[in-house]
């Protein structure tokens, strides 16, 4: 991406997911937020907390929020009566993510339920009275075709200009994970990463070039993060983690290796913050970096 005067810009957006799970991760956004280090969240609209984290980003204006699509591992905002195939009997996703997939595909009224879930979250989200930045997924299940279907054409209805494109370059894989494995799923997602772009960009939405956070995801600690800044190429680039003021299962049980105190403390580093201080890499957000339409592919 370039600007008028054609110089190359590294525009970086550092977002904190979960935001409303717990709230240690409430706690550890508005810190982060409030050292100028973290310039967005993506909001959980079902979680228990999801109260206290809007009363905390009304509190802070330069925090872009956006929607945290939750489908797996979290719970849902319609009542279980509304989506019987979805959820199980305490409202809540499970996490056999390629079985559900595989539903979503095959059954129709296993996809109605899922456009009223998903309508369902959008409306929650509309009814915070929070601008909507951006939308994600909650483990990048957005990457289902369906989903992402849906996503675009319900999150259009309610005002939807930039979705979260998860395609982390394979060579930070590669660099940070030397083992075969975070290189090799990078490259067999790397075709349907480009089509999903494709997807975003006709639907004249606006994405970002890369992601950071997917290899290190639940470790992205202070040496981790001033790797990724260091070598952060030209474009618009989003680093997302997991901070919070408590780490592991005590944040969530699907979570008992993620690190969360060494990400909050990355973030409140003051090696970090004199990083983003030198005026190379632009802090931003979604709604303040892109307009509609895709900047360039990450390589």
């Amino acid at each position: 991406m370039q600007d008028p005067a054609g110089r190359h810009e590294r525009l970086l957006i550092v977002t904190a997911d979960d935001f409303g799970l717990h709230p240690a991760v409430n706690e550890a956004v508005e810190a982060a937020c409030a050292a100028g280090t973290l310039t967005a969240a993506s909001l959980m609209v079902g979680a228990p907390h999801v109260a206290d984290a809007v009363r905390r980003a009304r509190t802070l204006p330069a925090l872009a929020v956006g929607l945290h699509l939750t489908l797996a591992d979290g719970q849902a905002v319609l009542p279980r009566r509304r989506i019987p195939d979805l959820v199980d009997a305490q409202g809540r996703f499970g996490d056999h993510m390629a079985y559900d997939g595989w539903r979503f595909f095959a059954y129709p009224g296993v996809k109605r339920q899922l456009a009223a879930e998903i309508r369902a979250q959008f409306q929650a989200f509309a009814d915070t009275g929070l601008v909507l930045d951006h939308a994600d997924a909650h483990k990048h299940f957005h990457l289902h075709p369906g989903i992402l279907a849906m996503l675009i054409a319900i999150g259009r209805e309610f005002g939807l200009r930039s979705v979260r494109i998860p395609a982390e370059p394979r060579t930070h894989a590669r660099r940070t994970h030397p083992g075969a494995g975070a290189a090799l799923g990078s490259a067999l997602l790397s075709p349907w990463l480009a089509h999903m772009r494709r997807r975003v960009r006709a639907a004249g939405l606006a994405c970002n070039d890369r992601v950071f956070g997917i290899a290190d995801s639940g470790g992205l600690d202070e040496q981790r993060l001033l790797a990724i800044l260091e070598a952060l190429p030209p474009g618009l680039s989003e680093i997302y983690l997991h901070p919070a003021t408590r780490s592991g299962a005590a944040i969530s049980a699907s979570m008992s290796g993620y690190r969360h105190e060494a990400e909050l403390a990355a973030l409140l580093s003051p090696r970090v913050q004199a990083r983003l201080s030198r005026g190379d890499i632009v802090l931003s957000s979604y709604g303040r970096a892109v307009a509609p339409g895709c900047a360039s592919g990450a390589a």
